[in-house]
């Protein structure tokens, strides 16, 4: 049964049909998510000819490439962070000195 209302046409409510808990509603929503999830990860993908040859796979063998990378000691203006580890400049000090030092995004 539809009626209109206001020039549109819209569906009846029935009221007598059985009502849905939130127990059912989250239920259902978690379901279409796992759904969803088990969409993205099922490993089609649609890519030209041209862009596949430029995709590197997860896990693919690199033993052959070889990385160089130069290596600077740590300078007399920097300090290392007793709590991230990174070498930050000595503007980034928030407190403590030598091994105690913290920077400001840590503290």
């Amino acid at each position: 049964m539809q009626e209109e209302i206001g020039g549109e046409r819209s569906m009846a409510t029935d009221y007598d049909t059985p009502r849905k808990t939130d127990e059912e509603l989250h239920e259902e929503s978690l379901e279409e998510l796992k759904a969803r999830r088990a969409e993205a990860q099922s490993g089609q993908v649609d890519l030209d000819e041209e862009e596949a040859e430029n995709v590197e796979l997860p896990g693919a063998d690199l033993s052959g490439e070889e990385l160089s990378v130069r290596v600077v000691p740590k300078q007399d203006n920097e300090f290392t962070c007793s709590r991230c580890f990174l070498v930050h400049h000595i503007t980034q000090l928030a407190r403590g000195e030598g091994a105690k030092a913290v920077c400001k995004d840590c503290a």
